[in-house]
């Protein structure tokens, strides 16, 4: 009986992360937004641009945290939303996830001079 009490802890943690609340982003097709969180904890969205794709819809986000930063802002990383999809742009590149509390998945990666690429995308140095 004690050998299954890690197989029950494991399915009792999974069963409260399946209640939980999941924020999930807008599906409109082709709308890029920008996505802010608000002091009291809800999200408000901006329409950005409209983008035939996930990677069109990053580059735009990243151009305006760019000119943001030029401008005396001091917001590293963002958040934004596309197609279903919540977007983070982070130092590391652009994350991916379909909940903004669910797991993050790799979609962009910054290249040596702080270029986005699509991971593999760019050849490897020796």
């Amino acid at each position: 009986m004690l050998r299954f009490a890690p197989i029950a802890a494991l399915a009792a943690a999974v069963a409260l992360t399946a209640c939980q609340k999941q924020t999930e982003p807008p599906g409109t097709t082709g709308v890029c937004y920008n996505v802010v969180p608000q002091k009291d904890g809800s999200l408000k969205y901006f329409k950005l641009v409209m983008a035939p794709n996930l990677e069109t819809c990053a580059a735009n986000l990243e151009a305006m945290r760019i000119k943001f930063l030029k401008m005396g802002g001091s917001q590293q990383n963002i958040y934004g939303a596309y197609q279903s999809n919540f977007l983070f742009l982070q130092s590391e590149g652009v994350l991916t996830s379909t909940t903004l509390e669910g797991p993050r998945f790799v979609a962009l990666v910054r290249t040596g001079d702080g270029r986005l690429a699509i991971p593999g995308a760019m050849p490897m140095q020796p």
